[in-house]
């Protein structure tokens, strides 16, 4: 069977950079795993989550996800990919403060096709599986940081997408929250939910059933 996600001989340049951001990147992500990719700050970790999430093109080689050559969408088909089969969850949360959780989850809906009342039943239902139910009509500058990632959470898996991206989903977290966050990260894998995590945590990582080693853009290790 295909895997889920495959980069062949991936690199990404950035204009004025003297040295790649990606550099022949070959890696295959399966279906229903956790793959957490481990390095320092700058090492490229960020921008492989890009390129896998059709947030960035790469300057050569093939990105495919569900059998789909990313880097050969337009801008508009990279857009509808990111709204339906992708889920993205970043280290800041990248909430809508104007609107309240339940809003914040149920607009992800909507953008992706769902009608309102749909889009606001399943943002309800994720909310309690979330254990977030009665800060529903709550804005996000009044939740805690680690209720404010399990709403991001909640966001980025409303649409049940094929994979979620995750960028240093603890990373802003104090202890106690960091680890309800990495118990709803496993109870998603339990479920089914395919998952890269990137982080310079060693003891996120092991939360993954297989570890990447990046540095200076290349894998070091898979």
């Amino acid at each position: 069977m295909a895997p889920l996600i495959d980069l062949r001989a991936v690199t990404k340049r950035y204009n004025g950079s003297p040295q790649p951001a990606l550099e022949s990147v070959d890696l295959a992500v399966e279906a229903g795993s956790i793959t957490a990719v481990l390095g320092p700050s700058g090492c490229g970790k960020s921008t492989l989550l890009n390129v896998m999430g059709a947030l960035d093109r790469p300057t050569s080689g093939e990105v495919t996800l569900e059998g789909v050559r990313v880097d050969r969408l337009s801008e508009a088909d990279a857009a509808r990919l990111r709204r339906t089969r992708v889920g993205f969850v970043f280290q800041f949360f990248h909430l809508l403060d104007d609107l309240t959780a339940l809003d914040n989850i149920a607009v992800s809906a909507q953008l992706a096709g769902a009608g309102r009342r749909d889009a606001e039943e399943r943002a309800g239902v994720l909310l309690g599986q979330l254990g977030l139910a009665d800060r529903a009509r709550r804005f996000p500058a009044t939740l805690s940081g680690g209720e404010r990632q399990r709403l991001a959470i909640g966001r980025a898996v409303v649409n049940q997408p094929a994979v979620l991206l995750a960028d240093e989903p603890t990373g802003a977290l104090d202890s106690r929250n960091g680890a309800t966050v990495l118990a709803l990260l496993d109870d998603l894998h339990r479920q089914g939910q395919t998952m890269v995590l990137v982080t310079h945590s060693e003891e996120l990582a092991h939360h993954a059933q297989r570890i990447v080693r990046m540095v200076d853009g290349r894998i070091e290790a898979a």
